[in-house]
C-alpha cells in the first residue's frame, strides 16, 4: 500500500504516463473514467473537486480526512459509510458550505500501511489482546487456544491493514522488548534482506586508478570530527588558510546507491538511520554505512566535495564549486579530542596532527565569526541533548546532558555553509524549509511567559520580540526553560520541493547535503546536483518528476525516526522509575496546562513525570516529586509534588 499512497501523492501534483507502472496505469484509467482525474498535456492529475487522503481517528461517526500530497487543511467528513480509520480515500470537496472545509467520500481505494503493537492483559477474568497505547481490543484476533498458550504480558506486532497478528515480540517485563516495540510501530527493522546485502557486498574496494575523471584530493590533510561512538563518517573537512578556502568532503553514497533496485528501495523505505542510546539502526547496510562509504582515516574514499572560497573580511562566499573527488582522510578525531586541543590539553604527536591542528585553529576563528554573523539574522536556542547509558540488559544506568562545545560549533558552521551552497544550485528540488510561527502559537507563548512574570514587549519583528524575551530569561536565570517554550511555539522544519526559506536559521535557502549515509533527503540532493552539473536533463528531470512525493515521504520518515528515538528513551525512563517507586527526587515543572508535568533534575535527568497532585506550583518552579505509579505499556510515570526545592 506504500505504492498506492505514493501514486495518490503523485496524482495530486500531476504525473505523466511514462512515470506510471502498469499496475498504477490501470487504476489511473479507472479513476479517469470516473472523472476523479483530468488528463491534459500527457499528465494525469486530480480534478480540482477531488482530494486524496488518509481517514483520521473516527469519533461519533465523523472523521477528518488528512489530505496527502498537499499542505492544506484536513477535510471534515460526516458520512463515513463503511470507511474506517487508516483507509486511503478519494473524496469530493463540498463547496459553498459554511464552516470548515468538508468533503464526502466517493471511494475507499485501499488502506494506509499501518502497524501497531498489542499485548495480553486480563480483562473481566479473561485474557484479552489489547492495543499497547489505548488498552482497547485490537482488530486482530488470537484464537482462544492461542490465547491460552500465551502468557499475560506477551507482546505482539499487529498489521492493521490485514487485521492480523504478525509475530510475538517478547514479554512486557523484558527491557529488551522496548526496542522491538518502538520499531514495530513503524515496521522498522535492523536486518536487511539477502538481496540487498548481496548488492552491498558486491562493490570492490576503492581503487583510484578506476576514477581518472575524479579530482584527486588525497594530498590534502582532511580530518573527520565525530562523536566517540560514531562509525558512519559522513563528512571530512580541510581549511586552506592561504587561499581562504573550505573543503567539505561528503561521502559519495550516490556512486553506490543508484535509483531503482533493491538497495535504493530499502534506503528509501527506511528514509533515515535511527540512533538509540545503545546502537544504531542504519539506513544503508553496514558494509556501506560503516565501511565503503564511511570516510575512514588512512584509506582512499570517494567523496562529493564542496570547495568554498570565502572573503576573509566579509565572510561572504566569493565562489563555490562541487565535484566528485577522491580523498584520503589523515585522521579521525572525536569531539572531546578537538575540545581538549582548543583548551590546550592536547598537543600534536605527529607532523600530520601538527598540520591539521594549525588549520583547525585558523578555521575556528572563521567559524566563530560565521556563527556570530548568522545569529544576527537567525536564532540561538539553547536546547540540551540528554544521552543515556544502558547496561547489557538495556536498563537505564545514568544520564548526561551534552551541550554544544567549540568542536561541535566548528563542524556545524562548516556543514551549514555547504548545505546553503547546495540549496543555491536549483529552484526545484529538496529544500529544508522552516516557516515562521503562526500568530496563534506566538500568542500562546506570550501568555505562558506573562504567567511566570515576564514582561512581553511586542517589537516590530518576531526576531526582535523573541530576542528581548531571551535577554529577560537570561537575567531571570531561566534561559534554557524559556528557549524550550520558544522552540515549542515554532513550526516544524520539513522537506519541500520549493524554497520558502528557513526562519530559525535565518537563511534564504537551505537544504540537507552533508549526511547521505543517514538521510535519504541528502542522497536525493546529491543525485539532483550531479545531474545539473553533468547537464543530464534526463536524470535531473526524473528526480524532479517525483520530487513532491519524495519531499513528503522523507518528511514523514523523519518524524517516524524521531518518534522511535523519543519513545525508546521514554520506555527506559519508565522502567527505571518502576524500580524507584516511592522515592523522592528533585524536578522542574515544565508544563501546567492542560496537565502538570515535571522533568527530573536529579541522579537521573529528563524523565517526564505526570503530576497527579499539585496545588500551588508554577511553571519552571523547582519541586520535589515522589514517584507513585508507572505504566510500563504506555511508558508513563505518575507522581506527586511533595515539596519545593531551591537548588535544582
Amino acid at each position: 500500500m506504500h505504492e498506492l499512497k505514493s501514486l495518490l501523492i503523485k496524482l495530486t501534483h500531476g504525473v505523466s504516463e511514462q512515470d506510471t507502472s502498469e499496475d498504477e496505469l490501470s487504476l489511473v484509467k479507472e479513476w479517469l473514467a470516473k472523472k476523479y482525474l483530468t488528463f491534459k498535456n500527457n499528465t494525469y492529475k486530480f480534478n480540482s473537486k477531488y482530494r486524496a487522503g488518509v481517514l483520521g481517528l473516527v469519533q461519533k461517526g465523523t472523521a477528518y480526512l488528512h489530505v496527502i500530497g498537499d499542505n492544506v487543511k484536513d477535510l471534515y467528513i460526516d458520512e463515513l459509510g463503511s470507511a474506517t480509520e487508516g483507509d486511503l480515500i478519494i473524496a469530493k470537496r463540498i463547496l459553498g458550505k459554511r464552516g470548515g472545509a468538508s468533503a464526502k467520500i466517493t471511494e475507499v481505494v485501499g488502506r494506509q500501511e499501518s502497524y501497531g503493537v498489542a499485548y495480553i492483559i486480563e480483562k473481566y477474568g479473561h485474557k484479552s489482546l489489547v492495543d499497547i497505547k489505548t488498552d482497547h481490543p485490537v482488530g486482530a484476533e488470537l484464537t482462544p487456544e492461542e490465547l491460552e498458550n500465551y502468557q499475560l504480558g506477551d507482546v505482539f506486532k499487529i498489521d492493521h491493514q490485514e487485521h492480523r497478528v504478525m509475530e510475538k515480540l517478547g514479554h512486557m517485563d523484558d527491557p529488551k522488548v522496548d526496542e522491538k516495540i518502538v520499531l514495530a510501530q513503524y515496521n522498522k527493522h535492523d536486518e536487511f534482506d539477502e538481496e540487498v546485502l548481496k548488492i552491498a557486498r558486491s562493490f570492490p574496494p576503492v581503487d583510484a586508478r578506476k576514477y581518472p575523471k575524479r579530482k584527486d584530493l588525497r594530498e590534502l590533510p582532511f580530518c573527520t570530527i565525530d562523536p566517540v561512538t560514531a562509525k558512519d563518517f559522513d563528512d571530512a573537512i580541510y581549511w586552506d588558510d592561504a587561499n581562504s578556502t573550505l573543503y567539505v568532503a561528503i561521502a559519495d553514497v550516490s556512486e553506490y546507491v543508484k535509483p531503482f533496485g533493491a538497495l535504493d528501495n530499502e534506503a528509501m523505505y527506511r528514509g533515515f538511520s535511527i540512533y538509540l542510546p545503545h546502537r544504531s539502526i542504519p539506513m544503508l547496510p553496514r558494509q556501506l554505512s560503516e565501511t565503503l562509504c564511511s570516510l575512514q582515516p588512512h584509506i582512499d574514499r570517494l567523496a562529493y566535495v564542496f570547495e568554498i572560497k570565502l572573503d576573509k573580511e566579509t565572510l561572504e562566499v566569493v565562489n563555490s564549486d562541487v565535484y566528485e573527488a577522491i580523498i584520503h582522510s589523515d585522521r579521525r578525531f572525536n569531539y572531546e579530542e578537538i575540545d581538549n586541543f582548543f583548551d590546550g590539553k592536547l598537543k600534536a604527536k605527529t607532523q600530520e596532527e601538527e598540520t591539521i591542528f594549525a588549520a583547525l585553529t585558523k578555521l575556528r576563528t572563521i567559524t566563530d565569526r560565521l556563527k556570530e554573523k548568522r545569529l544576527k539574522i537567525g536564532f540561538d536556542f539553547h536546547s540540551v541533548e540528554i544521552s543515556m547509558e544502558l547496561d547489557e540488559e538495556t536498563n537505564l544506568l545514568s544520564t548526561k546532558e551534552s551541550e554544544e562545545t567549540p568542536s561541535h560549533a566548528l563542524i556545524e558552521d562548516c556543514m551549514l555553509l555547504a548545505n546553503k551552497e547546495a540549496a543555491k544550485m536549483y529552484e526545484r528540488g529538496i529544500f529544508r524549509i522552516h516557516e515562521p510561527p503562526s500568530q496563534t502559537k506566538l500568542q500562546t507563548l506570550y501568555q505562558e511567559l506573562s504567567a511566570i512574570g515576564m514582561n512581553i514587549e511586542i517589537k516590530s519583528t518576531v526576531k526582535e520580540t523573541i530576542e528581548t524575551i531571551q535577554k529577560q530569561a537570561r537575567e531571570m536565570g531561566i534561559e534554557a526553560d524559556v528557549d524550550t517554550l520558544i522552540i515549542r511555539s515554532q513550526m516544524q522544519a520539513r522537506y519541500a520541493p520549493l524554497n520558502s526559506g528557513h526562519f530559525g536559521l535565518g537563511f534564504e535557502e537551505y537544504t540537507h547535503f552533508t549526511s547521505p549515509i543517514r538521510r535519504y533527503s541528502d542522497l536525493i540532493v546529491h543525485r539532483l546536483i550531479k545531474a545539473i552539473k553533468k547537464g543530464d536533463t534526463k536524470e535531473g528531470s526524473y528526480v524532479l518528476r517525483n520530487i513532491e512525493t519524495l519531499a513528503m515521504m522523507v518528511s514523514e520518515k523523519e518524524r517516524e525516526a524521531s518518534t522511535v528515538e523519543v519513545e525508546y528513551k521514554a520506555r527506559k525512563y519508565a522502567r527505571w522509575a518502576k524500580n524507584n517507586l516511592g522515592r523522592e527526587f528533585k524536578a522542574r515543572v515544565v508544563a501546567t496546562d492542560p496537565e502538570f508535568k515535571a522533568d527530573l533534575h536529579d541522579e537521573i535527568i529528563g524523565a517526564r513525570i505526570n503530576i497527579t497532585t499539585a496545588s500551588d506550583i508554577v511553571l519552571f518552579e523547582n519541586v520535589i516529586v515522589r514517584i507513585d505509579k508507572v505504566d510500563i505499556a504506555r511508558a508513563r510515570i505518575y507522581g506527586a509534588v511533595v515539596g519545593k526545592a531551591s537548588d535544582v
